[in-house]
């Protein structure tokens, strides 16, 4: 990771438990990212999940960044697998080592910016090779509570990527 693009991870505060749901292997929990609202209060963007582009300014509802910042440890240390968008930050070459999973393409370069609890900061020890900015992917690995703060936004999620792949429409 580049000495600029620093980050800083602490544990968060827990929330309310949401009841999970267990993929056909029953080893690895499918989330959306309604999921990662805590029943206590916060902002579901699962309405913008895999709509497409969202255009700079198209989001003009206030966020409450107190509600928004509340997450669930339900799934804290579970092997995981949720769909989103790919906003690189660090490469190895030309693949992505490190970045943040967004709800919706758009989400951190346009204002504001997704509340904490809708952003996961990812991880990969194998880099992947994007096919082009906000790539929509299948991530699997494994999650939890992270307060992150990047250049671009607050994050209150961390995945460390055991596999991704293209999403399939």
């Amino acid at each position: 990771m580049s000495q600029s693009r620093r980050v800083f991870l602490a544990t968060g505060v827990a929330a309310a438990a949401l009841p999970n749901v267990l993929s056909a292997s029953n080893d690895v929990i499918s989330l959306n990212w309604s999921d990662l609202v805590p029943d206590t209060g916060g902002v579901d963007m699962d309405r913008f999940r895999m709509m497409g582009v969202v255009q700079h300014g198209e989001m003009t509802t206030p966020l409450d960044q107190e509600l928004g910042g509340k997450v669930t440890d339900e799934f804290n240390d579970q092997t995981v697998r949720m769909p989103g968008y790919l906003l690189p930050l660090d490469f190895k070459g030309m693949a992505m080592t490190t970045g943040l999973l967004v709800p919706y393409v758009g989400a951190c370069i346009h204002v504001p910016p997704p509340p904490p609890n809708q952003l996961v900061f990812l991880t990969t020890d194998t880099p992947y090779e994007l096919q082009g900015l906000f790539e929509p992917v299948w991530v699997t690995g494994t999650f939890g509570i992270a307060s992150t703060e990047t250049q671009l936004a607050e994050v209150g999620y961390a995945l460390s990527a055991d596999n991704i792949e293209p999403y399939d429409f």
